[in-house]
């Protein structure tokens, strides 16, 4: 049996990288925290959805498909949820037309069929597991792990208290917390979502269990109605269908504290192990046209508006476009989205074929090799270029460049060409067969060279049975 190729991943838990060892190479096991679904996804969201993407790809290339285990959560209760429920059906829940919890349900279905959809044109494929926050709130008959059930145990061992009605996670009980953010006890700020009067132990102390009132969604619970704390939600759900430990837990810059930093608390001092993930990976930060994304600044743009709608540089971009501006910085580097940028993408992907087979083709080592390489898309998109230089001249490549090219989840799409378009095309052929025929080839030079200039390869032969000159064409790239 060939020996699989050694994968060296930067590790935030170490600030080193490091070979990957899987706990069971049969069975490699990955958890991206997913989006919280009260709005239509950003450009920052979607850069660890296809970052994490590729790690999946190179994953089950590495490893087998059938040896791979990718779960990314859906977070359907929250806070921001519950505000965009009223503001848009107000009216409705007002009136007792809808109640809060359908108002709920109505925008989380729309955000999350929006997300699959704008992922799904980004080139993502989709992960073994998606969890749902609601559906593991309460102890469930399957007896997977579940977020009550994950309180009640850091209550009986210790690490969380009751105040007010709430549960908080007590930092104080955990020697070794903030060792992911390399943050002291003394530094921590209240913890996210953390009302600021509830009285709490320790000023990192942070929120497990709240209290709903009437009007908001809540679960029975020991602890009367209410709805979890953000953080416990990961904890379980990646229990779940990962187990106590897994290999990798990935995710954005922006979540290393205080989102990962409390997972950790959490699912080691209820489980009791040293670890959560053995490695911890985290994608930069995304500026768009040199400055931070937000609404304040006029340049929040969504996936969608992105794909669908003439508002960035004046025109839609395709999801290839989009996948491949990403890819060509490295997943840990910052990155300036912009429309310079969209459009380098664009060019480089105008000069690939398309049409191979992945499945007659193998991964090319040149861009193997720098996937290896804690995820070098950069080289590997570098290396690929080169292979497509050598299938634009060698059709037999092709397959390889078609294989190289879905390991990083950009397959290039010919170009569609209407009817009236071949007809026009197939004229213009004729004519220019003419000219040749009436040895007129500087006029037969200028056709071809015409047709090239909009994007038309002719390639000349001959007719086998014939002998005679036949000319065919291609949409190039």
């Amino acid at each position: 049996m060939a020996e699989k190729p050694v994968l060296s991943l930067y590790n935030t838990l170490t600030r080193s990288k490091e070979p990957f060892a899987p706990i069971d190479p049969d069975n490699v096991r990955m958890y991206v925290c997913g989006p919280t679904v009260y709005d239509f996804a950003h450009i920052g969201n979607a850069r660890p959805v296809i970052v994490f993407d590729v790690l999946y790809r190179l994953l089950r290339h590495v490893y087998g498909e059938s040896h791979v285990t990718y779960a990314r959560n859906i977070t359907d209760v929250d806070d921001k949820i519950n505000a965009r429920a009223l503001r848009d059906f107000g009216g409705e829940i007002e009136s007792g037309a809808l109640s809060l919890n359908e108002a709920i349900r109505r925008v989380t279905e729309k955000t999350a069929n929006q997300f699959h959809s704008d992922v799904a044109t980004l080139g993502a494929m989709p992960p073994t597991h998606e969890p749902r926050a609601t559906e593991f709130v309460q102890p469930r008959e399957d007896g997977k792990a579940d977020m009550i059930t994950l309180i009640q145990r850091l209550i009986e061992r210790g690490h969380a208290y009751e105040t007010n009605g709430e549960v908080l996670f007590d930092t104080g009980s955990m020697t070794d917390y903030g060792q992911l953010s390399k943050r002291n006890l003394d530094e921590q700020q209240a913890g996210a979502r953390v009302a600021v009067d509830v009285h709490k132990k320790n000023p990192g102390d942070f929120v497990l269990w709240k209290l709903s009132s009437p009007e908001e969604p809540g679960w029975d619970s020991p602890w009367g109605r209410g709805r979890p704390g953000w953080h416990i939600e990961c904890s379980a759900m990646s229990a779940a269908y990962l187990g106590e430990v897994f290999d990798i837990h990935g995710g954005g810059l922006d979540l290393i504290f205080p989102h990962h930093e409390n997972e950790i608390a959490q699912s080691r001092c209820a489980h009791g192990t040293k670890v959560m993930a053995n490695v911890w990976m985290h994608n930069g930060f995304v500026q768009v046209e040199g400055r931070k994304m937000s609404k304040s600044e006029g340049n929040f743009v969504t996936i969608y508006e992105l794909l669908h709608e003439e508002k960035f540089g004046g025109r839609k971009w395709p999801g290839e476009v989009l996948r491949l501006a990403m890819l060509m910085t490295h997943y840990r580097e910052p990155i300036d989205f912009s429309v310079k940028r969209l459009e380098e993408a664009e060019r480089l992907l105008s000069k690939w074929p398309a049409g191979g087979d992945p499945a007659e083709g193998r991964v090319d080592q040149t861009v193997l090799t720098p996937l290896l390489d804690d995820l070098n898309t950069v080289g590997a998109v570098q290396a690929l270029h080169a292979l497509a230089q050598c299938a634009n001249s060698d059709p037999l490549m092709l397959p390889v460049f078609a294989a190289s090219a879905r390991l990083l989840g950009v397959e290039p799409k010919k170009a569609e060409v209407s009817k009236a378009l071949e007809e026009s095309i197939d004229s213009i052929i004729q004519l220019r067969l003419e000219m040749l025929k009436a040895k007129n080839f500087t006029e037969a030079d200028r056709i071809r060279d015409d047709l090239s200039a909009k994007g038309i390869q002719l390639k000349d032969g001959k007719d086998p049975a014939t002998g005679e000159r036949v000319t065919t064409w291609e949409v190039k790239r």
